[in-house]
């Protein structure tokens, strides 16, 4: 097998099996795991870096142009992660897993609002296709998915804010839990004080979880580096839907989460955006490569 598929298959696989990880810890609050997942993976992350010996390189591209862009992502990255955490031990597995189903063709929609990026007349049909899917959640569920379209914004802006950077992936992640730290730290001293605080407080399982949140974060992003430099881009934006796929399989087979026949069609819906999407990409991929373009 080739190396950079192998790297991919790992890396979506350990995001599509992130849930069980969280589930680990559904006795502490999302807030705290946030917290805990910023200082831990800051650690790690730096520890990569310095072992690397990459250190000076990281400081050398940092300036305040970098900082500001990567306050804002460093923001929506918090959101995100707070989001997918409660929505994971609130029993909402199923929907966290529809923000990432949707978030390419979000992004497809942010960089034609923002980059000027020019949709051909076929791309607009995956994106309306969506939205109807979205729609008809909302009257399955009786609520708007607010859970998927918070996920689908915040990833899909932090996207487009890193496309925007000149920081690699490491890099990017390592100084936006940097920013974030502070802030981790404080909150997390705060509930210390109130008598609220977990960790060195439970057991050792939740301390070694609440530590190795700094690896489960760390270790699919350095997979993901390697996976990019080996494999085309159009297969890693096939790939990527294995962790929503594992996710939403998870809700529903291991935890038994309630998948009614409404919520099939709404995903129906979207799951066909998805393939019609990738179908006419790869068409026009193919096209491009016979005319010689």
């Amino acid at each position: 097998m080739n190396a950079g598929i192998l790297y991919a298959l790992v890396t979506y696989i350990l995001w599509g099996l992130f849930p069980i990880y969280w589930k680990q810890l559904h006795h502490i609050s999302a807030a705290q795991l946030i917290g805990h997942r910023i200082i831990w993976a800051f650690i790690m992350l730096t520890l990569v870096i310095i072992v690397t010996g990459q250190w000076k390189r990281f400081r050398s591209n940092l300036d305040a142009k970098t900082l500001k862009a990567h306050g804002i992502a460093s923001l929506l990255l918090s959101v995100n992660w707070l989001t997918y955490v409660w929505s994971v031990n609130n029993g909402y597995i199923i929907e966290s897993s529809l923000g990432y189903f949707i978030n390419p063709l979000f992004s497809v929609f942010l960089g034609m609002v923002f980059l000027n990026e020019k949709l051909r007349s076929m791309q607009w049909v995956p994106i309306v296709l969506a939205t109807i899917g979205v729609l008809y959640l909302t009257y399955a569920y009786g609520r708007l998915p607010w859970i998927a379209l918070i996920l689908a914004t915040t990833f899909g802006v932090y996207g487009l804010l890193k496309k925007k950077s000149t920081l690699g992936s490491l890099y990017g992640l390592t100084l936006e839990t940097g920013i974030m730290l502070l802030p981790a730290l404080a909150y997390l001293a705060y509930m210390s004080a109130q008598g609220e605080g977990v960790f060195l407080q439970l057991d050792l399982k939740t301390d070694l979880l609440l530590i190795g949140a700094g690896a489960v974060t760390a270790i699919p992003l350095l997979t993901f580096a390697k996976a990019a430099q080996r494999i085309p881009l159009t297969m890693i934006g096939l790939m990527q839907y294995i962790a929503p796929t594992g996710q939403f399989l998870i809700g529903v087979l291991l935890y038994k989460e309630a998948f009614s026949p409404s919520q099939a069609i709404g995903f129906g819906i979207i799951w066909f955006a998805l393939i019609f999407f990738w179908a006419e990409g790869w068409w026009t991929s193919r096209e491009k490569v016979i005319k010689g373009i």
